[in-house]
């Protein structure tokens, strides 16, 4: 929508790792796993497996990086990263194996890169989930990754990590100094399996395969987070009271979850479990909270009432070099038909529509570059960071709206 600033090239042939950075790697990331006293599994048949293969992880925080590193310790691997990670940095991370991407899109060239890496016979490294999971939890995975997975026909390898998002979560991100955090390697399907096995059954052992919950391992393991402020940001993710059923009105405090509207606390306990002051404590795990959001969503979805329209500050970032403010206010609007952003960038008025089926999720940033909540939404040359000006809303609430609508239109057709 900006036509005098050039584009990220998303088709970009990958560069196989420097060898002058690979110890760079080795050296940032290690200590950071010793420090955390960080706990790898990895069997027989992951340290014997050679490269090609395709390394699928979860998605909690940036400590994500190191772990992989040292997982894959001493391979090669070229990693798909989303364009705002290249932000000053382009040249520095395609020496070091970036792969550029834009999230939630669907684009050929970084399927392309991915054949491209394999015949350089490296570790292609991915986080199908695609962004930092809110509250600990699984996400949603593509239904296109087993039909990639399928083409590739190399090796399939996961790299499940715990106690990362009770370490820095997505709604107040820091260093908590969690240690004995943990991880496994497993050899999910072999080179074999990906052309025996149909895309369908793929995607369900993909789905059987990446399934974490960091609030239930925190219990389990007896993990203390003693900081007084570490339930601050967690109204974020729980937007809606389940004692009054308000929506937009949660707020935090210290260690403490507060209903706007009705007046109800909650207090988030060393082990990460809520409890009420008074009453009936509806939710003690907090992703069963989220879920129950989600279940509202969807019921709101199955009646045709989802809507949101309300102006957005609108920021574009259409290469590496950082984000372009527009000087106007858009009109975003998301409901049954998907997303409709109306704008006014500097090279004139532009309507973007997404319709519910190309977005089986939406990317969402919580405080994004101290510039407020936002949702980004991307085209094939652009991203758009979209920041709501009105008070009452959630882009938590919109991104299970919008997966709750892709998922509501796949079962009606």
């Amino acid at each position: 929508m900006i036509e005098q600033y050039k584009r990220f090239d998303l088709h970009k042939k990958p560069t196989r790792q420097w060898h002058i950075l690979r110890p760079i790697t080795w050296i940032v990331s290690f200590p950071v796993c010793w420090y955390h006293l960080a706990k790898l599994k990895r069997p027989k048949e992951v340290k014997q497996l050679n490269a090609p293969y395709l390394l699928l992880c979860n998605h909690n925080s940036f400590m994500d990086f190191m772990i992989t590193t040292r997982a894959l310790f001493p391979l090669r691997a070229n990693y798909i990263v989303a364009i705002d990670g290249f932000i000053s940095l382009e040249w520095l991370l395609r020496k070091a194996g970036g792969i550029g991407t834009r999230k939630f899109s669907r684009n050929l060239a970084v399927v392309k890169n991915m054949f491209r890496v394999r015949q350089n016979g490296d570790v292609i490294v991915m986080y199908p989930e695609a962004r930092y999971s809110l509250c600990g939890t699984q996400a949603v995975l593509p239904d296109s990754l087993g039909k990639i997975i399928r083409k590739l026909d190399i090796p399939v390898v996961t790299l499940i990590m715990h106690g990362h998002h009770i370490n820095s979560p997505f709604w107040n991100v820091g260093n908590r100094g969690v240690r004995g955090i943990e991880a496994e390697m497993q050899l999910l399907l072999t080179a074999e399996e990906t052309q025996t096995l149909s895309v369908e059954e793929i995607n369900q052992k993909l789905a059987e395969a990446i399934v974490y919950d960091d609030f239930a391992w925190q219990k389990e393991k007896g993990i203390k987070i003693k900081k007084k402020d570490r339930a601050e940001g967690l109204h974020k993710v729980l937007y809606q009271c389940p004692s009054c059923l308000t929506e937009f009105k949660m707020l935090s405090e210290g260690s403490r979850l507060i209903c706007g509207k009705c007046g109800k606390i909650w207090e988030m306990s060393i082990y990460g479990e809520l409890e009420a002051l008074d009453g009936t404590t509806e939710f003690s795990h907090i992703p069963d909270w989220y879920e129950w959001e989600r279940a509202n969503v969807r019921k709101e979805v199955e009646e045709g009432s989802y809507h949101f329209e309300g102006a957005v500050r609108i920021e574009s970032l259409p290469n590496s070099k950082g984000h372009i403010a527009f000087e106007k206010p858009g009109i975003l609007t998301h409901n049954m038909d998907g997303f409709t952003l109306h704008g006014e960038s500097p090279s004139g008025a532009f309507t973007i529509h997404w319709k519910v089926k190309a977005l089986y999720s939406c990317h969402i940033e919580y405080n994004y570059k101290n510039r407020g909540d936002c949702v980004d939404l991307n085209t094939n040359d652009d991203t758009f960071y979209c920041f709501p000006l009105v008070k009452d809303f959630s882009v938590t609430k919109f991104a299970l709206a919008t997966e709750e609508l892709y998922n509501y239109e796949m079962k009606r057709e």
